[in-house]
């Protein structure tokens, strides 16, 4: 129902704001005396001597359309205005306004008297006159003086009315209250008249603090992406500078197919819980392309420097940066750059990551084709054995006789053993190949839906992330994976070959933390890294391995 008023608020805004004034003006004729309404409870009853109060003649005489962009419309006491429209500002009315009283992204203050209605979206409203029509606040506060004589209704969404006792309100009054009352967002109309209006993210305005302050913190978290991994970086900047138009392609090709997979995920029904993942891949894979872009542009700067520190790709970032909030100032041209920065960062990183996954299944591919060298399957142990019995007749032919039938007997003894199977138990499981991002994602959903099922059971929804990590440290420590990597044949081992302790895996599940909170960059760097490692298994050691079918992981 809340939804419904709203909407209906902002339809009646709009219709007020632009349809009036191009509607044709029917000749001024005074309206016919009506009854006055009747008493109310919660309003006490108008005397008789009050009707003059109700009725609400159009005002005579001519006037112009007062309308202007991004600064403020007035209308002096002693003028007459057909109507006073101001967007991007706000709108003053001291004289007679012949229709309505419209401001968006700005307040409306009307001391004349007007034929019809008081609109003001994302601003607040003040009447202290007659007006014939409705007083309106879409995010805004409505705020009605001694004088106020409201012909139609009152409707304020998402803030206050602020009525005084001796004003008068002829039809019905209408609030909609919002989680958030966007009257008091008054840091938010400075942006919007001095950077959006104009198409630009920035601006040398007063009021903008806050900008420039997110401005420079998303700056700092680039240059810290460009700290951490100036290898995937280096790599991406080096596929925009040879590849820029498959780099491109790609970008197109992202932004269109991600609503067509979002909605075949969608149909799927069990496909929604992946979504939020996609989206925060997407969201950091966004990230991280940004910073790719600021380091290709800062190299361009860099690069006359030479061989020093300031070559550095986490200073190329910051010069990339400087250069680009530079771009954001310029109208226009600031949210076109703005829009191509992300676009095609997007797409670099993607094709990255399409080489990357091209470059390792060619290798493996090589390298099954050239296949182990001849004779190598045969110089294991029996090759040993073979060392070691010719090192016992070379010490025979030293000690003698006796030290050859010593020496001979151990030998072939050794020789006439059969080699005793290796057990899978004593194969290094830091040896086996590494798992790859999405069996991950499916092992760590599998899980996910495990504990929420238990919370669920349990009717609990707190600290569910902490049970996840919990749950997860008990279970690497105990078997070495979990519910989910035992599904998808996954173990986490020492990259050191040791046994996981209780020290490792808490460590492990403690850093996914780290690895979620930076936008789920941590897990989607198993895509970039050689050894498939996330921010969490480098922190705390460890690495996620493909163990064979058949082994058991109980």
């Amino acid at each position: 129902m809340k939804e419904l008023k709203i909407m209906i608020c902002i339809a009646l805004a709009s219709l007020l704001a632009f349809s009036r004034v191009t509607a044709a003006q029917e000749p001024a004729t005074p309206p016919p005396a009506e009854t006055p309404a009747a008493p109310s409870q919660a309003e006490p009853p108008v005397a008789p001597a009050d009707d003059a109060d109700w009725q609400f003649p159009r005002p005579r005489g001519q006037g112009n359309v007062i309308v202007h962009l991004n600064q403020d419309s007035n209308l002096p006491a002693d003028q007459t205005a057909e109507a006073v429209i101001a967007i991007g500002g706000s709108s003053t009315a001291a004289g007679d306004v012949l229709d309505s009283v419209v401001a968006i992204l700005g307040n409306t203050h009307v001391t004349g008297q007007v034929g019809d209605g008081v609109v003001a979206i994302f601003g607040n409203t003040y009447v202290n006159s007659r007006i014939g029509g409705d007083a309106v606040a879409v995010f805004g506060n409505v705020e009605l003086g001694p004088q106020a004589r409201v012909g139609g209704d009152v409707a304020v969404v998402g803030g206050q009315l602020i009525q005084d006792p001796l004003a008068r309100v002829r039809g019905s009054i209408e609030q909609v209250s919002l989680p958030l009352e966007f009257g008091r967002f008054e840091w938010l109309r400075p942006w919007i008249r001095h950077c959006l209006l104009l198409g630009r993210p920035l601006a040398l305005e007063p009021g903008l603090g806050w900008a420039w302050t997110l401005a420079f913190g998303f700056l700092t978290l680039y240059v810290v992406l460009a700290l951490l991994f100036s290898g995937g970086v280096e790599k991406c900047v080096r596929t925009l500078e040879t590849r820029p138009g498959h780099s491109l392609l790609a970008a197109l090709l992202t932004l269109l197919l991600t609503p067509v997979l979002s909605l075949l995920l969608m149909v799927t029904v069990v496909g929604i819980a992946v979504l939020p993942f996609l989206w925060i891949a997407l969201f950091a894979i966004g990230l991280f392309g940004k910073a790719v872009i600021l380091a290709t542009i800062g190299r361009r700067v860099t690069g006359f420097i030479g061989s020093s520190p300031l070559n550095d790709i986490a200073f190329a970032v910051l010069v990339g940066g400087l250069i680009v909030i530079g771009l954001y100032l310029v109208p226009v041209l600031g949210f076109i750059a703005y829009k191509l920065i992300g676009i095609l960062g997007l797409g670099v990183v993607i094709y990255t990551l399409m080489l990357t996954v091209r470059e390792k299944r060619e290798n493996q591919l090589a390298t099954a084709a050239a296949g182990p060298a001849p004779g190598a399957a045969a110089a294991g142990p029996t090759a040993a054995r073979t060392s070691s019995a010719a090192a016992a007749a070379a010490d025979a032919s030293v000690f003698g006789a006796d030290a050859t039938s010593s020496a001979a007997e151990p030998a072939q003894a050794a020789a006439e053993t059969p080699e005793p199977a290796t057990p899978e138990s004593t194969v290094g499981m830091n040896t086996l190949p590494r798992a790859g991002f999405w069996i991950r994602m499916l092992a760590l959903f599998i899980d996910v839906i495990l504990v929420g099922i238990a919370f669920r059971v349990l009717h609990s929804d707190n600290a569910f992330l902490l049970a996840l990590a919990a749950y997860g440290a008990i279970m690497w420590k105990l078997k070495g994976t979990t519910i989910g990597g035992i599904l998808c044949n996954l173990k986490v081992v020492r990259m050191d070959g040791g046994e996981l302790d209780w020290s490792t895996t808490i460590v492990r599940a403690l850093s996914c933390f780290l690895s979620l909170i930076v936008a789920g960059l941590g897990f989607l760097w198993i895509v970039f890294d050689d050894g498939r490692q996330a921010w969490h298994d480098k922190i705390a050691g460890t690495a996620v391995v493909r163990v064979p079918h058949g082994v058991s992981l109980l």
